[in-house]
């Protein structure tokens, strides 16, 4: 833990009860999108008849669900590390358990529109170590540039080798490996903000954020770090995307390694890119739908899509529930004042 500075009583206060608010909102939008998904996939269900779809779930037992849990952990935990890596390569003075802190408690708000709130991770670290939001948001891009790119990696192989045909795969993959290059390189980011300034000719000092946070991209750009970063987020994803094959294998529909992960990460490309909070929505019908196309009955990949989708995401977010306050109460209780500035 870093050395840090004490709160002061008053600011104790306010920073405490002011997201009191938000996290309601957040919770209520959180339940609100479980329901919605939950309501869709119970009318298919009921169309295609109950019984059989109650049958497929009694197919998983105690043990194979927790295994899938187990692999959906795996994935939380290398790119937990590789969130670490990049803040020691930052120079933020944080240790391991503090980055893992930070990491698992933004999940608690994958949620949220645009993922934004996972900008709370900035916050934490604003209050424990006194830098201000533009120089630890580079942490932030270069850690979604990374998952970008590994699922784009991960997509790409499985679509080589495999014999399934998803349509709007290639263009979602060259998608992502293009968003991954741009919020990764200094020169381009600090050019829009640049170009915004002029554009706009207003909000002079958010657009001055964006160019030094666009400098401090420059500690992200060694190859030999990306690369391993690459393959930290390779090795997680694939452990959901393998989760994903076993379940369907136990469900009966077994369609081989390579065509379950490409329809797990393409989903999830997939909903991410619809604007949906988490891909809620998105990334289900895109997933019964491409396994409509490989002959699995939708008795099976209906309850195949909701148990992935809850030891998946839903698993994410029940674990940064756990950890959110833990992170909030311990990063209030070591608040720089730059906090209060």
């Amino acid at each position: 833990m870093s050395s840090t500075n004490p709160i002061p009583s008053t600011a104790g206060k306010q920073s405490a009860s002011t997201p009191a608010p938000r996290r309601l909102r957040d919770t209520l939008v959180l339940l609100g999108l479980f329901l919605l998904v939950l309501v869709g996939l119970i009318g298919l269900a009921a169309a295609t008849g109950w019984e059989e779809t109650r049958a497929q779930l009694a197919r998983l037992s105690v043990g194979q669900f927790a295994a899938l849990l187990a692999l959906s952990l795996v994935n939380y935990v290398f790119r937990g590390l590789r969130w670490h890596i990049f803040a020691r390569k930052l120079g933020l003075p944080t240790g391991l358990v503090q980055d893992l802190r930070h990491f698992l408690g933004g999940f608690a708000m994958s949620v949220t529109p645009g993922r934004v709130g996972e900008l709370v991770r900035m916050r934490w670290l604003r209050r424990e170590t006194g830098w201000a939001f533009e120089r630890t948001a580079p942490l932030v891009l270069v850690d979604r540039a990374s998952d970008l790119s590994a699922m784009a990696l991960i997509l790409g192989l499985a679509l080589a080798f495999s014999a399934t045909g998803i349509a709007g795969g290639l263009p979602v993959t060259l998608l992502a490996l293009i968003a991954a290059f741009a919020v990764t390189r200094p020169r381009l980011l600090a050019g829009l903000a640049t170009m915004g300034h002029r554009i706009t000719g207003r909000f002079a000092r958010l657009w001055a954020k964006l160019r030094r946070a666009a400098v401090s991209l420059s500690a992200f750009t060694s190859p030999t770090l990306m690369a391993v970063a690459a393959l930290i987020g390779v090795v997680g994803w694939i452990a959901e995307g393998y989760a994903f094959h076993l379940l369907l294998m136990w469900m009966g529909a077994d369609i081989g390694f390579t065509k379950a992960v490409a329809i797990f990460v393409f989903s999830t490309l997939a909903g991410g890119l619809t604007g949906a909070p988490g891909g809620v929505g998105g990334a289900e019908a895109a997933m019964v739908a491409l396994l409509a196309m490989e002959g699995v009955p939708l008795e099976v990949s209906i309850p195949a899509t909701v148990i992935i989708r809850v030891t998946t995401l839903w698993f994410a977010i029940g674990i940064g529930l756990l950890v959110f306050p833990v992170a909030e109460r311990i990063s209030l209780r070591h608040t720089h004042g730059l906090e209060n500035d």
